[in-house]
């Protein structure tokens, strides 16, 4: 049987919101995160999937990121979770790559490498190209209103299945959507 997973966005969903951050010590869940993952871990993979196009621009290296996922994985760890993957897209938006968001492949990697059914997993994130990455893919989305979504420019790919403020929010979302949790 194949596993669900539920893919954050890093910055601004899943951590506090600090640009070009790779200072781990700055490193701080968001809102309902800790709730989340409690609530979650016995029934989801954990993944990370952030573009993370500071690299492309000089102004970390993607070892910074290495620091990152440790830290991410111990504080998933101190909650009793665990984080399964840390799946990063190091260039900038004019690069034309296939795995910065909204593209798929980070998340079509994660499935292949972890045994992920996209189907029956849920794509959460702040902006709506991680909406479209998540609706591409096939996943269940859900859009954490906090501001940070500033154009709302909106197609078949771009319209969350769900909302919500936080991540305290998108637990009971999913809580209530998913059968037996």
């Amino acid at each position: 049987m194949e596993s669900r997973a539920i893919f954050f966005d890093k910055d601004g969903t899943l951590v506090e919101d600090v640009p070009f951050n790779v200072d781990v010590t700055k490193i701080r869940f968001s809102r309902g995160a800790e709730f989340a993952i409690r609530k979650l871990k016995d029934h989801f993979q954990f993944h990370i999937v952030t573009n993370q196009k500071g690299v492309a621009l000089g102004l970390f290296q993607e070892i910074d990121l290495t620091f990152v996922r440790n830290k991410m994985a111990l504080m998933f760890s101190d909650l009793g979770g665990e984080l399964q993957g840390f799946h990063y897209c190091p260039h900038g938006p004019d690069d034309g790559c296939a795995c910065r968001k909204p593209g798929t492949l980070m998340l079509e990697r994660a499935a292949l490498e972890h045994g992920i059914e996209l189907s029956h997993s849920w794509m959460i994130g702040d902006i709506l190209d991680d909406i479209e990455a998540g609706k591409r893919a096939g996943c269940k989305t859900i859009l954490i209103d906090n501001g940070n979504e500033t154009e709302w420019v909106l197609n078949e790919y771009r319209e969350p299945d769900h909302m919500a403020k936080d991540l305290f929010g998108a637990a009971l979302i999913i809580m209530s959507q998913e059968r037996g949790l």
